[in-house]
Protein backbone atom coordinates (compact mmCIF):
# COMPACT_ATOMS: atom_id res chain seq x y z
CA UNK A 1 0.00 0.00 0.00
CA UNK A 2 0.82 3.62 -0.52
CA UNK A 3 1.94 5.76 2.50
CA UNK A 4 -1.20 8.50 3.01
CA UNK A 5 0.58 11.29 2.92
CA UNK A 6 2.46 10.56 -0.67
CA UNK A 7 -1.14 9.94 -2.49
CA UNK A 8 -1.02 13.58 -3.39
CA UNK A 9 2.28 13.43 -4.67
CA UNK A 10 1.68 10.43 -7.37
CA UNK A 11 -2.03 12.47 -8.14
CA UNK A 12 0.21 15.43 -8.80
CA UNK A 13 2.73 13.31 -11.32
CA UNK A 14 -0.12 11.33 -12.85
CA UNK A 15 -1.87 14.31 -13.45
CA UNK A 16 1.26 15.95 -15.19
CA UNK A 17 1.99 12.93 -17.52
CA UNK A 18 -1.83 12.96 -18.98
CA UNK A 19 -2.06 15.33 -21.26
CA UNK A 20 -5.71 15.73 -22.09
CA UNK A 21 -5.22 16.12 -25.93
CA UNK A 22 -8.48 16.51 -27.69
CA UNK A 23 -9.89 14.07 -29.64
CA UNK A 24 -9.53 14.69 -33.39
CA UNK A 25 -9.19 12.32 -36.28
CA UNK A 26 -5.57 10.88 -37.48
CA UNK A 27 -4.26 9.40 -40.16
CA UNK A 28 -2.84 6.72 -38.28
CA UNK A 29 -3.23 5.44 -34.66
CA UNK A 30 0.21 3.88 -33.13
CA UNK A 31 -0.27 1.58 -30.27
CA UNK A 32 3.11 2.13 -28.34
CA UNK A 33 4.03 -1.14 -27.27
CA UNK A 34 4.50 -1.99 -23.45
CA UNK A 35 3.52 -4.65 -20.41
CA UNK A 36 0.06 -3.43 -20.71
CA UNK A 37 -2.98 -4.88 -22.94
CA UNK A 38 -5.07 -1.81 -22.25
CA UNK A 39 -3.03 0.20 -24.82
CA UNK A 40 -4.13 -2.40 -27.71
CA UNK A 41 -7.65 -2.74 -26.02
CA UNK A 42 -8.01 1.00 -26.52
CA UNK A 43 -6.46 1.84 -30.21
CA UNK A 44 -8.87 -0.78 -31.24
CA UNK A 45 -11.77 1.60 -29.31
CA UNK A 46 -10.50 4.29 -30.71
CA UNK A 47 -10.78 2.75 -34.67
CA UNK A 48 -13.97 1.55 -34.37
CA UNK A 49 -14.88 5.14 -32.61
CA UNK A 50 -13.36 6.38 -35.97
CA UNK A 51 -10.42 8.36 -35.15
CA UNK A 52 -8.32 6.58 -37.46
CA UNK A 53 -8.54 4.50 -40.61
CA UNK A 54 -5.05 2.72 -40.39
CA UNK A 55 -3.42 1.05 -37.36
CA UNK A 56 0.09 0.14 -36.47
CA UNK A 57 1.47 -1.74 -33.32
CA UNK A 58 5.17 -1.39 -32.18
CA UNK A 59 7.65 -2.64 -29.78
CA UNK A 60 9.52 -5.86 -29.29
CA UNK A 61 10.32 -6.84 -26.03
CA UNK A 62 11.62 -5.49 -23.33
CA UNK A 63 12.74 -7.42 -19.31
CA UNK A 64 9.21 -6.37 -18.09
CA UNK A 65 7.33 -7.86 -21.20
CA UNK A 66 9.11 -11.08 -22.67
CA UNK A 67 6.92 -13.09 -19.94
CA UNK A 68 3.47 -11.32 -20.47
CA UNK A 69 4.15 -11.05 -24.82
CA UNK A 70 6.47 -14.05 -25.78
CA UNK A 71 6.16 -13.45 -28.93
CA UNK A 72 6.81 -9.42 -29.06
CA UNK A 73 4.47 -6.86 -27.91
CA UNK A 74 3.45 -5.24 -30.88
CA UNK A 75 2.47 -8.58 -32.60
CA UNK A 76 0.50 -9.58 -29.65
CA UNK A 77 -1.47 -6.05 -29.95
CA UNK A 78 -2.07 -7.09 -33.24
CA UNK A 79 -3.91 -10.03 -31.90
CA UNK A 80 -5.10 -8.67 -29.54
CA UNK A 81 -7.27 -5.66 -31.98
CA UNK A 82 -7.89 -8.70 -34.20
CA UNK A 83 -9.64 -10.16 -31.09
CA UNK A 84 -11.80 -7.04 -30.69
CA UNK A 85 -12.93 -6.63 -34.65
CA UNK A 86 -10.42 -4.30 -36.26
CA UNK A 87 -9.67 -6.02 -39.61
CA UNK A 88 -5.89 -7.53 -40.56
CA UNK A 89 -5.51 -5.35 -43.74
CA UNK A 90 -5.53 -2.13 -41.50
CA UNK A 91 -3.20 -3.08 -39.34
CA UNK A 92 0.84 -2.76 -39.51
CA UNK A 93 3.22 -4.32 -37.14
CA UNK A 94 6.64 -2.65 -36.35
CA UNK A 95 8.21 -5.58 -34.14
CA UNK A 96 11.42 -4.17 -33.96
CA UNK A 97 11.69 -1.02 -31.67
CA UNK A 98 12.81 -1.62 -27.97
CA UNK A 99 12.33 2.09 -26.38
CA UNK A 100 9.90 4.99 -27.39
CA UNK A 101 12.28 6.37 -29.63
CA UNK A 102 13.04 3.29 -31.78
CA UNK A 103 8.63 3.16 -31.62
CA UNK A 104 8.35 6.47 -33.22
CA UNK A 105 11.30 6.25 -35.69
CA UNK A 106 11.13 2.70 -36.70
CA UNK A 107 7.32 3.19 -37.22
CA UNK A 108 7.32 6.84 -39.40
CA UNK A 109 9.71 4.57 -41.51
CA UNK A 110 7.66 1.53 -41.51
CA UNK A 111 4.75 4.79 -42.59
CA UNK A 112 7.25 6.38 -45.11
CA UNK A 113 5.46 5.45 -48.58
CA UNK A 114 1.93 6.46 -46.97
CA UNK A 115 1.07 10.70 -46.42
CA UNK A 116 0.89 10.77 -42.89
CA UNK A 117 0.23 14.49 -41.84
CA UNK A 118 -1.59 13.53 -38.31
CA UNK A 119 -0.78 10.97 -35.87
CA UNK A 120 -2.66 9.90 -32.86
CA UNK A 121 -0.27 7.79 -30.14
CA UNK A 122 -1.75 5.28 -27.91
CA UNK A 123 -0.17 4.86 -24.88
CA UNK A 124 -0.25 3.71 -20.89
CA UNK A 125 -1.91 6.98 -19.00
CA UNK A 126 1.81 8.28 -17.56
CA UNK A 127 3.88 7.95 -21.15
CA UNK A 128 2.01 10.26 -22.50
CA UNK A 129 4.26 13.22 -22.36
CA UNK A 130 7.35 11.34 -23.06
CA UNK A 131 5.61 9.74 -26.09
CA UNK A 132 4.29 13.66 -27.43
CA UNK A 133 8.08 15.06 -26.55
CA UNK A 134 9.27 12.09 -28.58
CA UNK A 135 7.45 12.04 -31.66
CA UNK A 136 7.75 15.88 -31.93
CA UNK A 137 11.67 15.65 -31.87
CA UNK A 138 11.46 12.71 -34.19
CA UNK A 139 8.99 12.91 -36.66
CA UNK A 140 8.66 17.22 -36.98
CA UNK A 141 6.04 18.26 -39.12
CA UNK A 142 3.56 15.42 -38.03
CA UNK A 143 0.52 16.44 -35.79
CA UNK A 144 0.37 14.75 -32.82
CA UNK A 145 -2.40 13.71 -30.31
CA UNK A 146 -2.01 11.82 -27.53
CA UNK A 147 -4.85 9.42 -25.63
CA UNK A 148 -5.40 6.84 -23.24
CA UNK A 149 -7.94 4.97 -21.13
CA UNK A 150 -9.36 7.23 -19.29
CA UNK A 151 -8.27 6.12 -15.54
CA UNK A 152 -7.29 6.88 -11.99
CA UNK A 153 -4.41 6.35 -10.94
CA UNK A 154 -6.89 4.11 -8.52
CA UNK A 155 -8.66 2.45 -11.06
CA UNK A 156 -4.84 1.81 -12.75
CA UNK A 157 -3.13 -0.29 -9.75
CA UNK A 158 -6.81 -2.28 -8.66
CA UNK A 159 -5.89 -4.48 -11.90
CA UNK A 160 -2.37 -6.61 -12.34
CA UNK A 161 -0.81 -3.60 -11.71
CA UNK A 162 1.74 -3.27 -8.68
CA UNK A 163 1.35 0.36 -7.04
CA UNK A 164 5.36 0.59 -6.42
CA UNK A 165 6.43 -0.39 -9.73
CA UNK A 166 3.90 1.91 -11.07
CA UNK A 167 4.81 5.09 -8.91
CA UNK A 168 8.26 4.23 -9.77
CA UNK A 169 7.42 4.53 -13.26
CA UNK A 170 5.77 7.29 -12.43
CA UNK A 171 8.77 8.94 -10.82
CA UNK A 172 11.42 7.82 -13.72
CA UNK A 173 8.91 9.21 -16.44
CA UNK A 174 9.03 12.44 -14.69
CA UNK A 175 12.97 12.18 -14.66
CA UNK A 176 13.10 11.37 -18.50
CA UNK A 177 10.82 14.84 -19.74
CA UNK A 178 14.18 16.52 -18.41
CA UNK A 179 16.92 14.46 -18.95
CA UNK A 180 15.91 13.23 -22.42
CA UNK A 181 15.24 16.82 -23.84
CA UNK A 182 19.19 17.89 -22.71
CA UNK A 183 20.12 14.68 -24.54
CA UNK A 184 18.26 15.80 -27.82
CA UNK A 185 15.86 12.98 -27.57
CA UNK A 186 12.57 14.78 -27.07
CA UNK A 187 11.51 18.22 -27.04
CA UNK A 188 11.80 20.39 -23.98
CA UNK A 189 8.19 20.34 -21.78
CA UNK A 190 7.43 22.39 -18.66
CA UNK A 191 7.95 20.99 -15.31
CA UNK A 192 5.87 23.08 -13.24
CA UNK A 193 7.85 23.76 -9.68
CA UNK A 194 4.93 21.17 -8.02
CA UNK A 195 5.71 18.23 -10.07
CA UNK A 196 9.42 18.60 -9.44
CA UNK A 197 8.72 18.73 -5.43
CA UNK A 198 6.15 15.68 -5.83
CA UNK A 199 9.31 13.79 -7.84
CA UNK A 200 11.51 14.68 -5.10
CA UNK A 201 9.62 13.70 -2.49
CA UNK A 202 8.53 10.21 -4.10
CA UNK A 203 12.27 9.54 -5.04
CA UNK A 204 13.35 10.43 -1.57
CA UNK A 205 10.39 7.91 -0.01
CA UNK A 206 12.62 5.41 -2.40
CA UNK A 207 10.38 5.31 -5.52
CA UNK A 208 13.92 4.94 -7.78
CA UNK A 209 13.95 1.43 -9.26
CA UNK A 210 13.31 3.56 -13.19
CA UNK A 211 15.31 6.26 -12.28
CA UNK A 212 18.30 6.68 -14.95
CA UNK A 213 22.11 6.58 -13.25
CA UNK A 214 23.99 9.73 -12.60
CA UNK A 215 25.30 11.24 -14.97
Amino acid sequence: MLPEHLDADVRTLWEYHDLRHEPRRSDVGIGLGSRDPGVAVHTAELFHAGRFPLVAFTGANAPTTVERFPRGEAVHYREIALERGVPDDVILVEPAARNTGENIAFTRRLLAGREIRSVTLVTRPYQQRRAYATAKQLWPGVDVVCASKAVSFEDHVTGEEDVERVVSMLVGETQRITRYAERGFAIPQPVPAGVERAFGRLAAAGFTQRLLPHR
